[in-house]
């Protein structure tokens, strides 16, 4: 899975259930999922060639998440 397509999330928008996230000093990668308001954070689940592991998962703050995860670029181009 290709790496250099992560940027540094600076708005709560771009948390959107489904997108990959990356550790900024590991290489793991996770999926997000649903914010949980009791809890006050987001459900991450580690994501390995592909396949989400439900059976696991982290629940980290948006805090957190701008200061040390980095999400996936959009993929999708604008047409001209």
């Amino acid at each position: 899975m290709k790496t250099n397509n992560f940027e540094s999330i600076l708005d709560a928008y771009q948390l959107v259930s489904g997108a990959k996230i990356k550790g900024k000093k590991q290489d793991e990668i996770f999926e997000l999922g649903i914010y949980d308001a009791l809890k006050r954070g987001y459900t991450l689940y580690p994501l390995e060639h592909g396949v989400k592991y439900d059976d696991f998962s982290v629940i980290v703050s948006e805090k957190e998440l701008k200061n040390n995860f980095l999400i996936e670029g959009a993929k999708a181009a604008i047409a001209a």
